[in-house]
């Protein structure tokens, strides 16, 4: 269980479930307001082309950590967490050296030192687990501060973008279906790479430099939950776990 827990912290960084990182003590992170019927025709351009109203699909949590901005942002946050997944695995290999020494000492040692040993290897196991689950909350802490601050600047952006581009409806697709609203989307209404594309122009962030490993929209390895879906051409609920 302990080597389980320390592998999983042992990742690049620490995400909470998806659209988890939306939310700030519970309460979601909300769009602005569609334009109003009554306001579009002097302040706004239509939401409806001569086929009818559009619908577009957009997978928030994958444009979050594929802005330029989430990549450099998220990237610096693994590095700063770095020091912490170096601690774990020396206190992870502390209590592995004990097991192995329990395991080919045990029969040898008297009732006295093997019940000292077992009672050693408990107190660090706990000490590790303790360990492990504060630095996960404190990482996923950490980057849902980081997505929330992108989140509030990209939705403004994602409304001006779906009016200007006549789409009457967004419907988020980073929770698969059935913990999500979309059972199955077409890649034509998906508009994640657009609005990315978009927001990065905005935010003035560079890319990546060349050779540096982009997200491409994925979670850093580690997720507690399950890898943002990409844009969907099948449903939903088939996207693999990380």
């Amino acid at each position: 269980m302990t080597s389980k827990l320390v592998r999983f912290l042992l990742g690049t960084a620490f995400v909470l479930p998806a659209l988890a990182f939306a939310q700030s003590n519970g309460a979601p992170a909300a769009l602005p307001a569609a334009p109003s019927a009554t306001a579009s025709n002097a302040a706004t351009p239509a939401v409806t082309n001569p086929s009818g109203t559009k619908l577009g699909t957009i997978n928030i949590e994958q444009a979050i950590f594929a802005s330029n901005e989430g990549q450099r942002d998220f990237e610096a946050l693994s590095k700063k967490l770095e020091p912490k997944q170096n601690e774990l695995k020396g206190l992870n290999d502390e209590v592995e050296n004990l097991k192995k020494q329990l395991n080919t000492q045990g029969d040898k040692l008297s009732d006295d030192a093997r019940g000292t040993l077992v009672k050693q290897i408990e107190q660090k196991q706990k000490s590790l687990e303790r360990a492990v689950q504060d630095a996960r909350d404190d990482a996923q802490n950490q980057q849902n501060e980081i997505a929330q601050r992108i989140l509030q600047k990209m939705a403004p952006m994602l409304v001006k973008y779906a009016g200007d581009n006549g789409f009457g409806v967004i419907m988020d697709t980073s929770n698969p279906w059935p913990n999500g609203p979309v059972l199955w989307a077409g890649p034509s209404l998906d508009i994640t790479k657009p609005v990315v594309d978009a927001y990065n122009a905005q935010s003035g962030v560079p890319a990546p430099a060349p050779g540096t490993p982009r997200s491409s929209g994925a979670k850093p390895s580690g997720s507690t939950g399950t890898k943002p879906a990409a844009p969907a051409t099948k449903p939903q609920g088939s996207a693999p776990p990380k």
